[in-house]
């Protein structure tokens, strides 16, 4: 063996431990990049493949009653290849043992067949058999929730008839993976489904034998979608159309696209912090270690090794630490992929999905965490290679010492001995201590990324649901109905209080911008559903004008006191500008509002509603439930605190599965940086410690004086480290928000607790390992020492 690659071995082995710190911070950022990368790899490439073997559509639209022959028309349209014209329905569902009430969207299927567009998955069952017009197909999470199988029956209300239907499978749709009830955000499996009937009784049911109420497209290769929706809304306007819109706009298929979006950003954020880290503690470690082998490097110099070989000795060490980190991080990364992937396929309704590692990720993980060494001990490297072999041979020349500042203020007497030298090594190191103050509380601002997305969601919850969205119950009727269908609903036993809302779709536009979303009528003074400006105040609206969210005023780019141009999707499609009043503070949805009887008249309908928001009393909880489902005009029912549930439920098991990992990772680099920052000082100053036992000083005045500096480091790190957790949270928040939530900037006293928690108790696991190296301070050899 080269004597080179000897001594290399044997640094290896007597830094073993520091290696090994090292080496948990690299994994900790090749786990994060393979775990991120892979997740979004396997969830783009499972959906990509079940759009494509099932037809999904790519331009929807949806109306109240057209003949057959228009669907003829359109398929006719260029850039159009295949249309499937269908009759859906909302319809209210009754189900044994379950008294809450249940709605399903009821989409026609042909009988044998799994349709031509948004092809099902038979996931268990048989297809509809001819000529049985009570067979229903179930969406596979809807019928987990309620325990029903093949040969099950359950009631539903069609068109005001209710009609025992017969189950006869389970199945997939590339155009239901995410299945959330009208008025909701997240899905609840028990109170909402997707159902699929032959088209003839369902058509038949609603008068539409000959005729549709929803179309899906699918477009040549190369056609855009633009185009197509815009002659779409002309065509349609005529038959109730309520606005065509793209696959990028299909509920469904936006959610699936932002949370590959999050993937993205967590493959970039965290892999960074990481590889910094470990950039910053390997430049740290190999700096001091060149410091400490001058001599050796002069002898090697001078036994003719030249500078590419020192350089590239310790280039190996380097990266011999930096592999062992990733060969762990890519084991790591792996089992964290297939974690978060399965945690996908539980939220979202996929039929397989395939874990995909490509191999282009692992060598991208490696060889940036590779360069991210070589960036960090570059200068350091260079330095020990450029080193002159006479100077080498020389001690570094010693630094200038002068009275400390606590001494110039005359307190150095009020310190013991052990104090006066702690304070005297950090201010007479400024840089070293300037660096071991960054590493600390880097450690402690990572802690707090794993820690704050709980104290998030809570306030996301507490706003929404606490101080703008306070009804017990959320009804939305099938169609509009006249305002005075709110006097049966308030008049139930146990309703306390009743309010309607009018939503229509609509196309807002500023400048050359525009978006897609609901305006939304409420009543005047409505106590149920408040708006609430960025301060979190209500908001009183104003007889004419519209408040939007302030993120939808983002997008748009406009401000209070601009026209807004607003094209209703609906009716008579009218077209106005109004001024934008004022902004509402709102963590879910992109929605804007008007006053009721302001948006009634822009549609030119009379006092109409679109549904009803219930404030009741929890006794009569059961009794209200069971005569809503008994309502045919009542498309759906979504209980408040049944949405909160759904809430927490839906992203409980990412939350925590991400907490954990983000947890374990941060405590990585806080006790990597704590206990390579003591082990460095012991190496640097074990002569001078083993010198002051000689002199007399304890083990534990030497202990105190060691532990001592870096003490004073953390404690002030610690504070530094919540400056620096504040910011990379709010840039994740930030990078986080999404058209469909945003992630709120709340960081409660438990976040910064805890990080600063895991930083001490870093610190005293290394001092424990470090008081057991004090013992064997080699006095005898600091006798002998020619100094």
């Amino acid at each position: 063996m080269k004597a080179l690659n000897l001594k290399l071995w044997r640094e290896l082995w007597a830094m073993r431990l520091q290696a090994a710190a090292i080496a948990l911070v690299v994994a900790g950022g090749v786990a994060m990049f393979i775990m991120s990368l892979s997740s979004f790899d396997s969830l783009y490439q499972t959906r990509e493949r079940y759009y494509r073997d099932h037809g999904f559509a790519d331009v929807f639209a949806g109306l109240k009653r057209a003949p057959v022959a228009v669907a003829d028309r359109i398929r006719d349209l260029p850039g159009v290849d295949r249309v499937d014209h269908r009759v859906v329905a909302y319809v209210s569902v009754d189900i044994e043992g379950f008294d809450e009430p249940v709605s399903a969207h009821l989409v026609s299927l042909p009988v044998d067949s799994t349709g031509d567009l948004n092809r099902l998955y038979l996931r268990r069952g048989r297809l509809l058999a001819p000529g049985a017009d009570d067979e229903v197909l179930l969406s596979q999470e809807f019928a987990a929730a309620h325990g029903l199988d093949p040969g099950d029956t359950l009631n539903a209300t069609i068109n005001g008839r209710r009609e025992k239907l017969t189950v006869v499978g389970h199945a997939l749709s590339p155009e239901y993976i995410y299945q959330i009830a009208p008025g909701a955000v997240f899905p609840d499996y028990r109170r909402y489904g997707v159902m699929w009937m032959a088209r003839k009784p369902l058509a038949t049911a609603y008068d539409l034998d000959g005729a549709f109420n929803h179309l899906a497209i699918q477009l040549m290769r190369g056609a855009r979608p633009e185009a197509l929706i815009e002659r779409l809304d002309e065509m349609l306007g005529r038959y109730g159309g309520s606005g065509a819109i793209a696959r990028a706009d299909q509920l469904s298929h936006r959610f699936l696209t932002e949370d590959l979006k999050q993937q993205r950003t967590i493959a970039t954020v965290f892999p960074l912090i990481f590889f910094s880290v470990a950039a910053f503690l390997l430049n740290v470690v190999v700096s001091r270690m060149i410091g400490l082998e001058r001599e050796q490097i002069a002898a090697l110099r001078a036994f003719g090794y030249g500078r590419l070989a020192i350089g590239w000795h310790y280039s190996v060490l380097v990266q011999v630490i930096v592999l062992t980190g990733s060969a762990l991080g890519i084991a790591a990364g792996v089992w964290m992929g297939k974690g978060i992937s399965r945690i996908f396929q539980s939220f979202y309704s996929f039929p397989y999905l395939h874990y995909v590692l490509e191999p282009g990720v692992v060598v991208a993980a490696v060889l940036i965490a590779s360069a991210a060494g070589l960036a960090g001990t570059l200068y350091a490297v260079q330095g020990a290679a450029r080193l002159p072999p006479a100077q080498a041979m020389r001690p570094a020349p010693p630094a200038r010492y002068r009275p400390t500042l606590v001494e110039r203020l005359g307190l150095g007497r009020l310190l013991s001995q052990p104090a006066r030298i702690v304070l005297r090594q950090i201010e007479r190191r400024p840089l070293r201590s300037a660096l071991g103050l960054l590493g600390i509380a880097m450690a402690c601002g990572v802690m707090m990324i794993g820690d704050f997305q709980e104290s998030a969601i809570d306030r996301m919850i507490a706003v929404q649901y606490g101080l703008s969205q306070r009804e017990d119950l959320l009804v939305t009727y099938v169609d509009p109905a006249p305002a005075r269908s709110l006097h049966s609903l308030a008049a139930l036993p146990g309703v306390l209080h009743a309010e309607g809302f009018r939503q229509v779709p609509v196309k807002l536009s500023h400048g050359h911008r525009s978006y897609r979303t609901a305006v939304q009528g409420i009543a005047p003074a409505s106590t149920l559903l408040r708006l609430i400006d960025t301060d979190l105040q209500p908001i009183e609206l104003p007889g004419e004008g519209v408040v939007m969210t302030d993120w939808l005023a983002g997008l748009l780019r406009i401000s209070p006191g601009d026209l807004l141009r607003i094209e209703v999707l609906e009716l008579d499609r009218p077209v106005i500008e109004v001024p934008l009043v004022g902004l509402s503070r709102q963590y879910m949805g992109v929605n804007a509002y008007m006053r009721q009887d302001a948006l009634n008249r822009v549609l030119g309908e009379g006092r109409v509603v679109s549904g009803a928001l219930l404030r009741i009393d929890a006794d009569h909880a059961n009794a209200i439930n069971a005569t809503l489902k008994d309502v045919p005009r009542i498309a759906g029912v979504v209980e408040r605190q049944a949405a909160i549930r759904a809430f927490y439920d839906t992203l409980a098991e990412s939350v925590l599965f991400f907490t954990m990992i983000a947890t374990l990772l941060g405590a990585s680099i806080a006790f990597g940086v704590v206990y390579n920052s003591l082990r460095i000082a012991l190496s640097e100053r074990s002569r001078e410690l083993a010198s002051l036992r000689v002199l007399g000083f304890t083990r534990g005045e030497v202990g105190q004086i060691l532990l001592g500096e870096l003490g004073v480091l953390t404690l002030l790190g610690i504070p530094l480290g919540f400056a620096v957790g504040f910011g990379l949270c709010a840039f994740l928040a930030f990078r986080f928000n999404t058209d469909l939530y945003r992630i709120p900037l709340v960081l409660g006293p438990g976040v910064y607790a805890f990080a600063a928690l895991v930083v001490l108790v870093s610190f005293i696991v290394s001092g424990l390992m470090i008081w057991h190296s004090l013992g064997r301070l080699d006095m005898v050899a600091v006798l002998k020492s020619k100094e």
